[in-house]
């Protein structure tokens, strides 16, 4: 099977827009968080996947080179390889000097900058990560907006020791193996190999003397309870996002942020397309050959609709502005479907009587029966082709 480029992870064209490539990423950040797939390696490494995907394609700078190189060459040049590369250098960059300063902007805050600008934002505390939570409602409440209450696994700062991982008291040294910079350098040809420091794991510190209570990792794990509010008008796959609510920074930096993602409940009756509703009213056969009256709900209480003589089953009835109000403005409708129910569990004398009917209605059936004329005298033309 051929190797996935970036925006075949991501799902999308080659040409997409950059909203259409957050939602990809959103929604498939979502599907295989670890969070939501404890345990599960193959969703941890899709996950991984999408993030390095993301981090090119949302990018302007990094997309348009990624796109000018090929993923593989892209991805030998990130990593040092120089792939791509012939005797004059990277074609259109002018040669090795200037390739590397290209990349040297391009992949600093990624794979770090051989000139050690990359290791200084890898020293820089880091903004928590952002978190997914799925809630479902009932399309009451998406209509006329709710208050919930949800539990959240966050992350927080150990409150023994704030978060530096050091017991009370002490604070972590810096790195001796790379002097604080969170980076190791290693010189391979026109390249400089830059990778994660083995002894502080990129943090540019090392705790000697760890926390007792969160074992020097500087967080804990809790579940908050949280009251979101649900505002009216919102729609099945919305967010809604909730500031500083993600899990806390490493070493004093803002946490990330929560967003809780909307699912809308199927409705026993309504269905939903956009701010529209839609229904089905059953209704009898004397009702929709004589007409007749017929109470149907709303989500803002009973309102009547008067069904017409003659009225054929699956007619469809629009109710103004008894569906959705938006949260941008706009109202909706309601549309009632008609649906002719056939009588069943019918006694001797009710099929007696609807036999004499029937015959009453023989006697001048085409008068009385137009979509049945059609339709006969449709099946005559075509069975007419063949004779």
């Amino acid at each position: 099977m051929a190797k996935q480029n970036y925006y075949d992870i991501l799902g999308v064209t080659k040409g997409a827009a950059s909203d259409e490539i957050k939602k990809a990423y959103r929604r498939l950040a979502m599907k295989h968080h670890p969070d939501r797939n404890p345990d599960n390696k193959d969703a941890e490494n899709k996950f991984k996947e999408i993030q390095a995907a993301y981090a090119v394609l949302s990018d302007d700078k990094k997309r348009a080179l990624y796109d000018q190189l090929g993923h593989d060459n892209f991805e030998n040049a990130a990593r040092g390889g120089g792939g791509g590369a012939g005797p004059g250098g990277f074609n259109g960059f002018g040669g090795f000097e200037n390739a590397g300063d290209i990349f040297g902007d391009i992949f600093g805050d990624i794979f770090g900058n051989a000139r050690g600008g990359g290791a200084r934002q890898k020293n820089r505390p880091q903004r928590g990560h952002d978190l997914i939570l799925n809630v479902k409602i009932k399309l009451e409440e998406a209509v006329f907006g709710a208050t919930t209450t949800i539990k959240v696994p966050q992350l927080v700062n150990c409150a023994e020791c704030g978060g530096t991982g050091a017991r009370k008291g002490s604070k972590p040294v810096t790195c001796k193996t790379c002097g604080g910079s969170g980076q190791l350098y290693i010189q391979q040809g026109f390249f400089s190999i830059q990778q994660t420091c083995h002894e502080c794991h990129g943090a540019g510190e090392t705790i000697s003397d760890p926390c007792p209570k969160c074992n020097g990792r500087g967080q804990d794990q809790i579940q908050k309870t949280l009251s979101v509010k649900i505002p009216s008008g919102v729609d099945d796959g919305d967010q809604i996002r909730l500031a500083g609510e993600g899990n806390a920074g490493a070493r004093g930096a803002p946490a990330g942020d929560l967003y809780v993602q909307i699912t809308v409940a199927p409705h026993k009756i309504f269905k939903r397309d956009g701010l529209d509703l839609y229904c089905e009213v059953p209704i009898t056969f004397a009702g929709a050959a004589l007409g007749e009256e017929y109470e149907i709900p709303t989500l803002e209480g009973k309102v009547k609709l008067k069904i017409p003589a003659e009225t054929q089953s699956g007619k469809v009835f629009r109710l103004s502005g008894k569906g959705i109000k938006g949260m941008r403005g706009g109202q909706g409708h309601l549309f009632c479907k008609a649906t002719v129910e056939t009588p069943i569990n019918l006694n001797s004398e009710q099929k007696e009587t609807l036999r004499k009917f029937d015959e009453l209605l023989a006697k001048d059936r085409k008068k009385h029966s137009p979509i049945s004329k059609g339709w006969f005298e449709s099946v005559k033309d075509f069975f007419g082709k063949f004779a």
